[in-house]
């Protein structure tokens, strides 16, 4: 019974879940039906907002471990996420990733089935609306969080043909998995999100929950790394409308261990990457000394994320407030995602306005002058130097590799050294596509990834 349970949570279907099927239900379970029933199932933070998947995090190159911290990692999957081991699992029966993600789908898929047995009366409440959209938001974010680790990155040509996800709509645990492609992953994503803008509301009581600024910012993100960038130019604008705050750095303490406060102004929908031992134990991660290179002297950004950490330095500017990873969606992204798509589209003008109006907030109180830039490409790379700057340890660098190796003379070779062993991932390495949990393979029967 608990192995089937744990197939459930999984969001997978097995030949052995017919024995779950033969069992009378337990009469004493509650079958979630009032808005303040569904409501519960979004406001479960520990599913929803605080445990979004870590190995792309762990995997990138925004911050190296020395030798001995290292050695201290215990967790088999971080240390062969952190040098890119074809074997990340070694037997383990870690799940922790792909759990999460479907958790999300699965909680998602209840609360559009509760609201869909609604009556007409019901459905004209506010709180209807509000639940739909957020479950479709997060059904979303789920499947999208999945889709950067499990699947290939979005490419146009490939993508009808490449292994996807498997996509739940149904909570029915009777429902064989089965991998969709990339594009029809990509499809549910984009569709649900934007559904979900029918719905969402524009103010929320609590940033855990999504509003409609949020669902465009997704939309936005999402669309950006399938390198489609007037749509990720439309969201990016139009969830900028909506709220547009950014934080002047030179109101932020620089003595305190966490300069952020959780909720501050500048989010618009908080989560947070789950805790590993790698990327939120500051006395382990440093930050790659190439990446701290890059920031000025008035930069502010060089005092406020990060302290002097033998060897180095160390990470303290998350926006969760504490050492844990933000990963949700802020203003500051927005501004990136929409200077980006505007030079890629050579409108270098409105590109560097939103790059200008960014800074401004960054360095010193008059000490931000633009480089010359005469060209969409040269604007193009002050931005991505910008969100490269802007955004460590977000989640998002893992995605942001992946599409950079599709574009010829952007590809990056990633390199860990250990011991006097050097590891490499070149681009477009199989390795960029993190193995299926072998449990789940074992389970579910579904094609694993080549590595």
């Amino acid at each position: 019974m608990k192995k089937l349970l744990y197939i459930l949570l999984l969001g997978l279907l097995t030949s052995c879940t017919k024995t779950f099927l033969d069992k009378k239900p337990d009469q004493t379970l509650v079958v979630p039906q009032t808005f303040q029933d569904l409501q519960a199932l979004l406001d479960n933070a520990n599913t929803m907002n605080l445990n979004l998947p870590a190995l792309g995090e762990v995997s990138s190159d925004d911050y190296y471990v020395t030798d001995a911290a290292f050695a201290s990692v215990t967790t088999p999957m971080f240390r062969n996420a952190y040098t890119w081991n074809k074997d990340l699992y070694e037997g383990s029966p870690d799940v922790i990733d792909w759990n999460y993600c479907y958790q999300q789908v699965f909680y998602s898929n209840v609360v559009l089935e509760g609201l869909a047995k609604m009556s007409a009366t019901q459905r004209a409440d506010p709180r209807y609306a509000a639940e739909k959209g957020s479950a479709l938001f997060f059904r979303a974010y789920g499947l999208y969080a999945a889709a950067q680790l499990f699947c290939k990155p979005y490419h146009a040509s490939t993508a009808a043909t490449d292994l996807g996800m498997p996509v739940r709509t149904s909570s029915d645990i009777t429902q064989k998995s089965t991998r969709a492609s990339v594009k029809a992953t990509y499809g549910q994503v984009t569709a649900d999100l934007q559904e979900s803008l029918g719905y969402l509301p524009q103010t929320v009581s609590i940033k855990t929950r999504p509003s409609l600024a949020a669902g465009n910012g997704l939309l936005a993100r999402v669309y950006l790394s399938m390198a489609d960038y007037p749509h990720a130019f439309q969201y990016a604008d139009q969830a900028l409308k909506l709220y547009s705050t950014l934080l002047d750095y030179n109101t932020a303490s620089t003595a305190k261990l966490h300069p952020f406060r959780k909720y501050n102004d500048e989010v618009i929908f908080h989560s947070r990457i789950y805790y590993t031992s790698l990327t939120n134990n500051t006395s382990r991660l440093r930050i790659d000394t190439s990446l701290y290179a890059l920031y000025q002297p008035d930069d502010l950004r060089k005092v406020l994320f990060f302290t002097p950490a033998a060897p180095g330095q160390t990470f303290k500017g998350s926006y969760t407030g504490t050492d844990d990873l933000f990963n949700g969606v802020a203003t500051d992204e927005l501004y990136l995602i929409r200077a980006e798509a505007s030079a890629r589209m050579g409108q270098k003008d409105a590109a560097m306005a939103d790059l200008q109006t960014l800074l401004d907030k960054r360095y010193r109180t008059g000490t931000y002058s633009p480089p010359a830039a005469a060209t969409a490409a040269e604007v193009l790379e002050l931005v991505l130097a910008e969100r490269r700057k802007e955004l460590l340890l977000r989640g998002l660098r893992w995605s942001d590799l992946r599409r950079f190796n599709e574009e010829p003379g952007r590809e990056v070779t990633l390199q860990r050294q250990l011991n006097g062993q050097l590891y490499t991932l070149p681009p477009n390495d199989p390795r960029y596509v993190l193995p299926i949990p072998d449990i789940v393979i074992q389970l579910s029967g579904i094609p694993q990834n080549p590595r």
